[in-house]
C-alpha cells in the first residue's frame, strides 16, 4: 500500500497531538500547522514530522502546507473574533489538491440536514457560550457554523466529525457514530480524546464517509454497549 501524506492543520493541540500519533502509527507522512508559539508543543515529533509555523487562517499557510497531501485533518478552532474557523476551512477547501481527504472536527451543535434534535438543555449551554464568548472576543461559535456552511456546499471529498463531550484517558477504540445527535447509540455523550482523533484519521479510508457529518460516541459507553447488545 502506498503511504500517505497528511496535513494536520491545529498539530499542536491536545487532539492535533494524538492525530499525528495515529497518523505516524499508520506509517504516513506527516505535515502539521500550528501558530509559531505553539511549536514546542510538537517537539516530541521532532524529526518525524514537517511543522509550517503560521495562523492556520493564513491562506498562504495553509496553501504551503496542504501541497501534494493525500488528505488534510483540520480542527476547527472557534477562536476569535476573526472568522478563524471559516478562514481555516476555506483556505483548506481552495488549496488541497483535487481529489484529497479533507477531514474536519467540530461538535454536535453542527447540523448538516437540519434533522438533529437537541435537548433545552444544550440549546440553552450553546447560547450562553456564544454569548459570553461574543462578549470576551474569544469564541465565535457561529463563525464555526458558518465554516462548516462552506464545507457542506463544496464538491471536495469532506467529513465533518462531530465530536461529543470528550474526555482523557487510554483509548477504547474506535467510536461508533450515527447521522443525528438524539439517536440512541449516542445518548452517552462521551468520548476518548484520543479515540476522536482516532476516528479523524481513520476517516481518511472510509469513503462511505464522503459528504457525511457522522457525530460519534465512545464505543465502549453504555449507549453504544446497549445499540451493540440490541442487535
Amino acid at each position: 500500500m502506498t503511504s500517505k501524506k497528511v496535513c494536520i492543520v491545529g498539530a499542536s493541540g491536545k487532539l492535533g497531538q494524538y492525530m499525528v500519533q495515529h497518523a505516524l502509527d499508520r506509517g504516513y507522512e506527516v505535515v502539521g500547522v500550528c501558530r509559531e508559539r505553539s511549536v514546542g508543543k510538537l517537539d516530541t515529533f521532532k524529526g518525524r514530522i514537517t511543522v509550517v509555523p503560521g495562523a492556520t487562517n493564513d491562506r498562504e499557510v495553509i496553501k504551503k502546507a496542504v501541497a501534494g497531501c493525500d488528505g488534510v485533518l483540520t480542527v476547527l478552532v472557534p477562536w476569535g473574533v476573526q472568522q478563524y474557523s471559516s478562514g481555516t476551512a476555506q483556505a483548506v477547501l481552495d488549496y488541497a489538491r483535487p481529489g484529497a481527504r479533507l477531514i474536519f472536527s467540530c461538535g454536535w451543535h453542527i447540523t448538516l440536514d437540519g434533522q438533529d434534535v437537541y435537548s433545552r438543555t444544550f440549546k440553552t449551554l450553546m447560547r450562553a457560550a456564544t454569548l459570553i464568548g461574543r462578549l470576551l472576543r474569544q469564541v465565535d461559535l457561529d463563525d464555526q457554523v458558518e465554516a462548516c456552511r462552506r464545507i457542506f456546499a463544496s464538491e471536495t471529498q469532506w467529513t465533518v466529525v462531530r465530536g461529543s463531550s470528550l474526555e482523557e484517558g487510554e483509548s477504547q477504540g474506535l467510536p461508533v457514530w450515527s447521522r443525528h445527535v438524539q439517536d440512541p447509540i449516542l445518548e452517552s455523550d462521551i468520548t476518548r480524546r484520543v479515540d476522536f482523533a482516532l476516528f479523524m484519521v481513520a476517516a481518511l479510508d472510509y469513503d462511505e464517509l464522503i459528504h457525511e457529518a457522522p457525530a460519534i460516541v465512545g464505543c465502549q459507553t453504555p449507549s453504544a454497549l446497549a445499540h451493540t447488545a440490541g442487535k
